[in-house]
Formats: structure tokens, C-alpha cells, sequence
């Protein structure tokens, strides 16, 4: 078919359905592979001919069709689509005796195959009868002929035209908000309607103008409510709620925080950011901040950013170059310890490349925070670029060639080292250390090498190869005695996705916990997400009781401090107590009542698609994933006991919904797939502080978690009947109670043998 005729002013839907019947008569008498323009596009076409039969298959992956959608570029939260088509014509006598015409389009998320859609579209042509046509035009050009027929025929590409849908008796965004506003209060975030009425709203937000968002934020009076808008905001990605946002934000405030640092976070979690999102970031970098925590968050997230640019092909865009200048010339030009981590922090969420000689240089000559900050920078590189040059200074850290360190850096670059495809001679020297090391530092490292011996992990054969020399493998190596640990395991091992969980503790010699780092990833074949990770640190505590503190660690003040990564985003650090009298401030004022450390939703999903059928109806895909997470702690410490105890609660929900629609002027059809699932997670940390070292138990508790899966399909017509099928699953998926080590076991069991042994006790 190499012209289409038809009316400038028909309708698309209308245009379109005829093109796909014109495309359809597109045919080759000859067997082979040739490049076709038909209504799905230019596209690579095969032909098969046989006798009185042609098999038109085209490959629908190489369809060159001006499309408008998005999708997330993480391989955990992505949806996978094959699509294939097929048609067989049957000829008598040269003359189209049946056609018949097939194509399929299959969706899955890669979070759960089972979730997901099938498209089929077909279409058959049979020829019934023969008669007289109208006769034949003489005429030296086609164009003449056919205006000779009706003056109004224009030529129109075959290509399909895109259709614009419009709402019909949809609520306004004020309305919707309303209705979904109780939902999304604090208290009913770890639910899965909180996170249902999130993806609804944003996608309503997706279609609202600046100042419709504006008119809600101005409006709203519940200000424990605004935070879970300005997730929504944000998620939604477009031009008016950027707009609206950065209007309505006031970062001059030195006061209040709180929307600010949200809004900054749901940048840094944005399943695909844009340009103008960075612009907007590096614009407000550069404008008054009235908070310095708000311009420290602000140029960690740029970080962020910059990385999920950059993995999509986008890293030599003007705003990205000129994002990270911005990074690495305030680094150079920092001449405070505190910049100098802030500026750090935001290479470790880049994952720059280019950027590991600078952490290198910082992990190897820096003071003790700030070697630390970079030497964890460089354990979120792929284990390629630690190279055996690059893994030469990590060893010259470890062994502490050129001056002291602490163990909490060396302990981080002997992780790196391992997870680096180590050589032989680099194994067995960290090997033949343990022995020389401060006590807790000798029992982390066996320990290390235990988990990586048992978790199978790359570094295992040139361990088990390494051990096989007795100087490196006795008992007097592998007898040291300690209380530090390091641990992995599994949460769920699921058959698309498993959560995975890491937990390791260094103890100073004192007794004291000196760094602990908990680890929840999510995994498949193809990817790995660090979902979550806390990690505690603290230091000078020795002054508490007048203890002797490690080599490398005299001078050090009293200090102890949070850090979290939320889905592969560094954040913030918190400092809990700086100094022995904020320290003995913060232990007197201690309450038991729980203490609300993270309230998020946030968007890890988000697809969209329109696939053009042969037949020339279009059909809308969305995938949406959203997750809400309630973080709170409590701390309870008694002196009459002499023992503490921390818990972290962890609550969440996780939503996947998916909608197909196929919608025309004249039919609607359409199904929406969804699962959600509901969890809480328990982590409570007991010391008994009533021998040196310390007794220290800590507990992981999974509760029982609740999971839904529903399938609505519907049909709607223009005289009004309609037709709707809902169906949905429910189970319960068994909590657990996961281990640790051994030695952990063993001292959980003296905790809990002592609690029982007071109880019974005269007092």
C-alpha cells in the first residue's frame, strides 16, 4: 500500500480503523524479509510462500511508531511486554480467499510474573461473493483520479493517528482529594489503601493544572496530611505539580524542615527524574537555604539524581555535567570536615565513575569521619570498577601502611576487597592479620569470612583455596573470642524476587558497640536494590566508664550518629548525641513512648504505555507500584536492671495495580490486575551492662503478613449496558523469627535466663 486517501476532518478512531484494514491488505507474493510501512509503524516484515498460502509475520520489537509513555528503568520494578504477529492469507485463483490476522502482546511486572496482562487482537477477512465492480479511470496521475472522486480526499499517512481520551463524569482534583485525604493520615500509612489512594491520586495530579495543586496545598488544614501531597507531587512528574511545588516551598524558612526535606527525599526516590528536576535542584542549591541541613539534604539528592540520569543514557546532558562540577568543585573547595561529608555523601548516591581516584584519595588520607564516608562511597560501585589498582590502596588502608585507622574504615575496605574478585596473595594477607588486630576487629573478620564461607558468595573459592595453608588456617587463627558479628541471610525466597537481609556489629575492646549496619536487599536474576540499610555508629564511649579505648581511637570525642539508604538514596546522617554532657542529657530524658523516625510513600512502579493494534484500536497500559513505610523506635534504659533495650519497628505495605484499556468512541473494555501485600518487621537490640563486655541480644521478628490479589474486567457500551467481573484471592503468609549467629543465640539465651532467674529472686 503505498498511498491511504481519505477525509482530513474524520474522526482518528474512525481514520485509524480504516487504516488498519488497509494494512491489512498489505502483501508480498514472494518468500522474504522486507521493511513495511503499515499502520503500526515501519517495521520489518517476513514472508513465507507456499502454494496458495502467505504467512505475513512481523516483528513488532523493530515498529518505528511515534509513541508517548515512560518507563521505570529499575530491572526489579519494571514491566516486560513481548508482543507478536502473525497472518495467513489464503489465495484461490489469485484472488484473497481468507485471511485471518493475529496478534498477541503479553505484560508482566518483574516483581511478580504472575501479575500481569495479555492483549490479543484478531481479525478475519472471507471472501462470500463476486460481483461488477465500478469501471476502470484512465488517467496519468493517481492523485487526479482520486480528487476526480471526491474533491475532499486528502493523502493521509498510513501510519496510525494517537488518540486523545478524554475523562468522562471523572471528579475534579479537589473532589478526589477529599474522599481520600482520611486515608493517607500518619497513623493509616502502613495500610494498603493509604498506598492505593496514593497511586490514584497521583495519577489525577498527572492531569491537573499548577493551580489546581496549589489551591490543595494552600487549603489543606491538617498539616500532618501535607507531607503525604508533596509525596504525591512530586511522584506525579510533570511540569505543573514541579511548579506548584517549588512555589508553595519556602526554603528560606529557617524554621520549619519537615516539607522540605520531603520533598527533597521524593526527588531522590523518583522512579525516572527528568532534567528540569535537576535544574530545579541545582537552581535551589544556589539560592538562599535558611536551614543548613535543608543545602546539605539538597546537594545528596542532586547525587541521586545525577545516577538515575545517568543510567539511562543521560549523563553528558548540560545540566548533568554541570550537576556534577557542582558536586566535585564544592568537594575541592570544602575546607570544613562537615562539607567535606556532605560532598562525599552526594558522590556515593552519583556512583560517578570518574569520581573513585577522589574518594580513593579521601578514604586513604582523610580523618577518621570523613575516610569513613568515602570508604563506604566506593562500596556502592560495582565490584568492575575496584579494580586490582584500586583495590591496591584499599590494601594499603586495611594494613595500615602509611598511618593508623580505625576499625570501622578497615573493616568497610576489607568488605570491599572481598566483594571485588580479590586475588589470591590480597585473601591470605587479610587472612594472616587476624591474630594482629584489636580483639572485636580479629572476631568481625572470622566472622566475615564465615558468612561468605557459608553464604557461597564469589570470594569463597579463593578463601577455601587460601585456607588450605596451615599457616593461614589453625585454631589459634580461628579460636579469637569476641562479641562482634557478621550475618546474612534470607527474609522470603521467592520465585521472581527474594528479600535477603545483612546485619554485622563492631565492638570497641571496651564492650562498647562501635558500628552496626543492617541490610535489606531485594534481588532477581537480573538486578539488586538495597531496599533498606540503618546504620549506628558510635564513638568515644570508652570515656563513659573509664575504659582503655583501640589503637587509632585516643583522641575521639563522644558521639553517635544514624545513616540510612532508602532504595539505592543515601540520606541524610542524624547525630543522636555529640559530646559526654549531651550524652548524659539524652540517657536522663529518655521516655519508653515510641519515637516516629521515617513516614513515606513513595512510587517504585510506574508505567505507561499505548500499544497500537493491527486492527487500529489503541490500547492504554499503566502499571503502578507504590510503598509505604512507618519507621518508629522506642528506648527504654534502666539503671536498677542495668540494662537497655532499642526496638525498631518497621511497618509497610506494597501495591502493584494494572490497567488495560481499550477505548473507543463507540466501546470500552478494560481489566485492572493488583496485588498488595501488608508487613511489619520487628528488630530489638537488649544489653545487659552487668559484666565487660557487654551482654548484647538482638531479636528479628517477621510478623504474619496479609496478602490480596484481585482481577476486574469490565465492558461498557454506548446504550449503557455494561459488564463487570470482579475476583480476588486472599492468604496469609507465615512471620518467622529469624537467627543471627550463634553467638548471638548463646547470648540471647543468657538475657533472657537471667530475666527469668530475677523474677523468681527475693529483692
Amino acid at each position: 500500500v503505498k498511498n491511504f486517501y481519505s477525509y482530513a476532518n474524520e474522526p482518528a478512531v474512525v481514520q485509524n480503523l480504516k487504516k488498519g484494514l488497509a494494512s491489512l491488505f498489505q502483501i508480498q507474493m514472494n518468500s522474504g524479509v522486507v521493511s513495511e510501512m503499515d499502520i503500526s509503524g515501519r517495521c520489518n516484515v517476513t514472508y513465507q510462500a507456499r502454494q496458495n498460502q502467505i504467512t505475513k509475520i512481523k516483528a513488532l520489537n523493530t515498529c518505528k511508531l511515534e509513541q508517548t509513555g515512560f518507563s521505570s528503568h529499575s530491572q526489579i520494578f519494571n514491566i516486560s511486554k513481548k508482543s507478536t504477529s502473525a497472518a495467513i492469507y489464503v489465495l484461490e485463483d489469485t484472488f484473497l480467499k481468507i485471511v485471518r490476522a493475529e496478534e498477541n502482546h503479553v505484560l508482566r511486572t518483574s516483581v511478580r510474573q504472575q501479575t500481569g496482562a495479555k492483549v490479543v487482537s484478531k481479525q478475519k477477512l472471507e471472501l462470500k461473493t463476486t460481483e461488477a465492480g465500478p469501471r476502470m479511470m484512465a488517467g496519468k496521475q493517481v492523485t487526479s483520479i482520486i480528487k476526480a472522486l471526491d474533491s475532499n480526499y486528502v493523502a493521509i499517512s498510513l501510519v496510525a493517528e494517537p488518540l486523545i481520551s478524554e475523562c468522562k463524569n471523572c471528579p475534579s482534583l479537589s473532589q478526589h482529594w477529599s474522599t481520600i485525604r482520611k486515608k493517607l493520615e500518619p497513623e493509616n500509612l502502613s495500610e494498603a489503601h493509604a498506598v492505593r489512594s496514593f497511586l490514584s491520586f497521583v495519577q489525577n495530579l498527572r492531569k491537573a493544572t499548577k493551580e489546581e495543586i496549589l489551591q490543595i496545598l494552600r487549603t489543606e488544614s491538617n498539616a500532618e496530611i501535607l507531607p503525604q501531597m508533596v509525596d504525591a507531587a512530586v511522584s506525579a512528574r510533570t511540569s505543573a505539580s514541579l511548579e506548584a511545588m517549588l512555589e508553595y516551598l519556602d526554603f528560606k524558612n529557617n524554621t520549619s524542615s519537615l516539607l522540605l526535606e520531603r520533598f527533597l527525599y521524593a526527588c531522590g526516590v523518583a522512579p525516572h527524574p527528568d532534567e528540569l528536576l535537576l535544574k530545579s535542584l541545582i537552581n535551589i542549591y544556589r539560592s538562599p537555604i535558611g536551614k543548613n541541613e535543608i543545602r546539605e539534604t539538597n546537594i545528596i539528592i542532586i547525587g541521586a539524581v545525577i545516577r538515575k540520569l545517568c543510567e539511562r543514557g543521560s549523563c553528558k546532558l548540560p545540566v548533568v555535567v554541570e550537576a556534577k562540577k557542582l558536586i566535585l568543585g564544592g568537594l575541592s573547595r570544602a575546607e570544613k570536615a562537615v562539607d567535606v561529608k556532605t560532598y562525599l555523601l552526594a558522590l556515593k548516591n552519583a556512583v560517578l565513575p570518574e569520581a573513585i581516584p577522589v574518594l580513593l584519595k579521601y578514604a586513604e588520607s582523610g580523618e577518621g569521619p570523613v575516610s569513613h564516608v568515602a570508604a563506604s562511597a566506593l562500596q556502592r560501585y560495582d565490584p568492575a570498577f575496584i579494580t586490582s589498582e584500586v583495590r591496591k590502596i584499599l590494601n594499603r588502608i586495611y594494613h595500615q601502611n602509611r598511618k593508623v585507622y580505625e576499625k570501622s574504615i578497615r573493616t568497610t575496605v576489607a568488605a570491599i576487597i572481598f566483594s571485588s574478585n580479590p586475588s589470591y596473595i590480597e585473601v591470605k594477607n587479610l587472612l594472616l592479620s587476624i591474630g594482629d588486630l584489636p580483639l572485636e576487629m580479629n572476631k568481625y573478620m572470622l566472622s566475615l569470612i564465615q558468612d561468605i564461607l557459608r553464604s557461597k558468595m564469589p570470594a569463597s573459592k579463593m578463601i577455601r583455596r587460601a585456607l588450605k595453608d596451615m599457616l593461614t588456617h589453625n585454631y589459634d587463627r580461628f579460636s579469637k573470642m569476641g562479641s562482634s558479628s557478621a550475618f546474612s541471610g534470607y527474609l522470603i525466597r521467592g520465585a521472581d524476587v527474594t528479600f535477603s537481609y545483612s546485619f554485622d556489629i563492631l565492638y570497641s575492646g571496651s564492650g562498647f558497640m562501635r558500628k552496626s549496619n543492617t541490610n535489606i536487599y531485594l534481588l532477581n536474576e537480573y538486578a539488586q536494590l538495597l531496599a533498606i540499610q540503618v546504620m549506628a555508629e558510635a564513638q568515644g564511649m570508652e570515656s563513659v566508664i573509664a575504659a582503655t579505648p583501640d589503637e587509632g581511637e585516643e583522641d575521639l570525642e563522644t558521639f553517635c550518629g544514624l545513616s540510612a539508604i532508602l532504595f539505592d538514596v543515601q540520606t541524610r546522617p542524624v547525630t543522636l548525641f555529640h559530646g559526654y554532657g549531651d550524652l548524659m542529657s539524652k540517657m536522663f530524658s529518655v521516655s519508653a513512648d515510641s519515637m516516629k523516625v521515617l513516614k513515606a510513600l513513595i512510587l517504585l512502579m510506574d508505567y505507561s504505555q499505548t500499544i497500537q493494534l493491527q486492527s487500529g484500536l489503541t490500547c492504554s497500559t499503566e502499571f503502578q507500584g507504590g510503598v509505604s513505610i512507618d519507621i518508629s523506635s522506642a528506648v527504654e534504659f534502666s539503671l536498677w536492671y542495668r540494662e537497655s533495650k532499642t526496638s525498631v519497628r518497621t511497618r509497610g505495605s506494597f501495591v502493584v495495580v494494572g490497567n488495560v484499556v481499550v477505548d473507543s468512541s463507540f466501546v470500552k473494555a478494560g481489566m485492572e490486575t493488583s496485588f498488595e501485600i501488608e508487613a511489619a518487621m520487628d528488630i530489638i537490640t537488649t544489653v545487659k551492662f552487668t559484666q565487660n563486655p557487654f551482654i548484647v541480644c538482638i531479636e528479628v521478628d517477621r510478623t504474619g503478613a496479609p496478602f490480596r490479589e484481585y482481577i476486574t474486567k469490565y465492558e461498557r457500551l454506548p446504550s449503557g449496558k455494561s459488564y463487570t467481573s470482579r475476583k480476588g484471592k486472599a492468604r496469609l503468609l507465615e512471620g518467622s523469627q529469624h537467627p543471627l549467629n550463634q553467638e548471638n543465640t548463646n547470648a540471647c539465651r543468657e538475657v533472657f535466663t537471667d530475666k527469668s532467674d530475677s523474677s523468681e529472686s527475693w529483692f
